[in-house]
């Protein structure tokens, strides 16, 4: 991933954003009043207006010198989705057996991290790039392994030592953050009221590829 910065938005002000993902959907209504329906985009793609976060002065100052800094929309970041952000629910604790990201055949050392939701219908994966340093937990055949490989935090790709054995199923429990920039190259804050600012749009879009 290109012209990315890793380094995570403020979460004091992410926590009070609004947003969340987004999919696009082509559906056409039949002259029988039956319709198609017809998936224009494989993934959903998240979004979110941080504006709502901001509630003082200082906030606002630190968000404007963060989108300098990123150049508006130029450079990525790091995001916290306060809704999602465990390979678990937002309440419990990772378990390196939360996520099944592959099956060991005695070769491939190497998998990217993965989060599937859903169940038996028409579950949906998605690519993990951005786990959180120190969050990871790894299991082969249900079994934590501690030592003998490492995850990248840029990639998401969890790399062992020795290849796993055929058959055993690789597993892992993270925290993670979105890959995001901003989506507007004009950020337009009121500095009118007495030690507050008011900005009505920070929007913030997540990064595919």
């Amino acid at each position: 991933m290109t012209a990315f910065h890793e380094v995570r938005f403020r979460t004091d002000v992410s926590i009070g954003a609004r947003g969340g993902p987004e999919r696009r959907t082509d559906v056409v209504q039949m002259r029988s009043g039956f319709e198609e329906r017809n998936a224009l985009w494989a993934n959903s793609r998240h979004k979110w207006n941080a504006a709502s976060g901001v509630k003082t002065f200082d906030q606002l100052a630190a968000i404007v010198q963060f989108w300098e800094e990123r150049r508006g929309r130029l450079y990525g970041f790091r995001w916290k989705d306060q809704l999602d952000f465990k390979s678990c629910s937002p309440g419990g604790v990772p378990s390196p057996t939360d996520q099944k990201i592959g099956i060991g055949d005695g070769a491939t050392k190497s998998f990217q991290l993965i989060k599937t939701y859903g169940g038996s219908f028409a579950p949906w994966t998605r690519v993990i790039r951005k786990p959180v340093a120190g969050t990871v937990r790894v299991a082969i055949g249900g079994a934590e392994q501690s030592t003998s490989w490492a995850a990248d935090t840029t990639t998401g790709l969890v790399t062992f030592t020795t290849a796993p054995s055929a058959g055993l199923a690789i597993s892992a429990g993270y925290e993670f953050d979105v890959p995001v920039r901003f989506d507007t190259d004009y950020l337009e804050a009121d500095y009118s009221a007495f030690q507050a600012g008011v900005v009505q749009n920070i929007p913030v879009v997540e990064l595919q590829g």
